[in-house]
């Protein structure tokens, strides 16, 4: 058994990568996350791009815990607001991590914009760095358009303003099996899989 970081502290980002594995049949792996490992400085978030981020925080994690590393950088572009929040969504609203802030501060900045103007795209970035093995870092994105009011319990972040392409409901309001099939992440993650036979992983 190989265990292999996520660099993160995000309960539903690990549950996340977890359950595409399992529907992959990936064997011979463990996935851990950074509270299961010695805790270590988190570096700040200076790069300009998803895949800087990323990758800055893989190479931190592998130099850190000597384990083959996975961190994601993603967040949403939209279209209206020339692309941004981009890499600062997480902070958008000015402290990172606050949902609820971030959220209704892009739905205030796009009170005035009509619907036919409203896309966006989820973008994430994955990055795999294995020490002494070299990197691998992968982008994906999921195209859609945002709603004036948020709808549904599931995901976290933009996902309860977000309606991809193709459907009728949020991001939060598809079951996990689903947006598993869909999203920017699971799309992001999915293309890693054969990338991680470098860590000793098998894939069935």
């Amino acid at each position: 058994m190989t265990r292999v970081l996520l660099a993160t502290r995000n309960a539903k980002k690990l549950t996340e990568l977890r359950r595409i594995l399992a529907a992959a049949n990936v064997s011979g792996v463990e996935i851990v996350g950074l509270a299961d490992v010695p805790e270590f400085p988190d570096a700040p978030e200076t790069g300009a791009t998803f895949e800087e981020n990323a990758l800055a925080k893989a190479r931190d994690a592998a130099r850190e815990t000597g384990l083959p590393s996975i961190a994601d950088d993603s967040g949403l572009a939209v279209d209206a607001l020339n692309g941004m929040p981009g890499v600062l969504s997480a902070r958008w609203a000015g402290r990172h991590g606050d949902d609820q802030a971030n959220l209704d501060l892009v739905l205030g900045q796009l009170t005035d914009v009509p619907d036919d103007r409203r896309g966006a795209a989820f973008v994430c970035t994955v990055a795999y760095v294995v020490p002494d093995g070299g990197e691998t870092v992968l982008r994906a994105e999921w195209r859609g358009r945002l709603v004036r009011e948020p709808r549904g319990g599931n995901g976290f972040g933009y996902d309860p303003i977000f309606v991809p392409d193709g459907h009728d409901r949020t991001s939060a309001e598809l079951a996990p099996e689903e947006k598993d099939a869909l999203s920017h992440r699971a799309r992001a993650l999915r293309m890693l899989l054969p990338h991680l036979d470098r860590g000793a992983i098998t894939v069935d």
